[in-house]
């Protein structure tokens, strides 16, 4: 299990925390990963902030209901990332820990209940390319490691 930060913590400057959860779901042949476009235009992994009362779990169990309508058999843990970063949107500092896994299987049960939202699937590297924090690229890069090590 590994741990990186990316972005940069700033002095003087008040953070508000938001813990987030994320999979990394590849196609039937691993070569393509799913994911999300937010109605800004930016791509992100599968999953968002955990809620009060969840564990990492129950948090992406229901973040890929919600954003995928995906059911998903949750499989390796990948480690935390942090993240800093600046959200013009709202205007506020992030401090966003990312909890990175693996979906080892997923069944669609039916329309995402999130309709404003763009999913895609991308070849592996098309799909960093196009996420927009580092914490999602390296949870990708985690993902392609483990890969290695299980032809191996």
């Amino acid at each position: 299990m590994t741990q990186a930060t990316f972005g940069k913590k700033e002095a003087g400057v008040t953070y508000q925390n938001r813990y987030g959860v994320y999979a990394v779901i590849p196609d039937a042949k691993k070569e393509q990963i799913i994911l999300v476009q937010a109605p800004n235009g930016a791509w992100f992994l599968p999953g968002g902030e955990i809620e009060a009362g969840e564990n990492h779990l129950t948090a992406l169990k229901r973040e890929l209901i919600e954003e995928l309508g995906f059911t998903a058999e949750i499989g390796e843990y990948y480690g935390q990332a942090d993240e800093y970063f600046y959200s013009r949107h709202r205007d506020t500092h992030y401090y966003n820990p990312a909890y990175i896994y693996e979906v080892i299987s997923y069944q669609e049960m039916g329309q995402p209940l999130e309709d404003f939202n763009n999913l895609a699937w991308f070849d592996i590297d098309t799909a960093i390319d196009k996420l927009k924090r580092g914490s999602h690229k390296w949870g990708i890069e985690q993902w392609k490691l483990a890969q290695k090590e299980n032809k191996s």
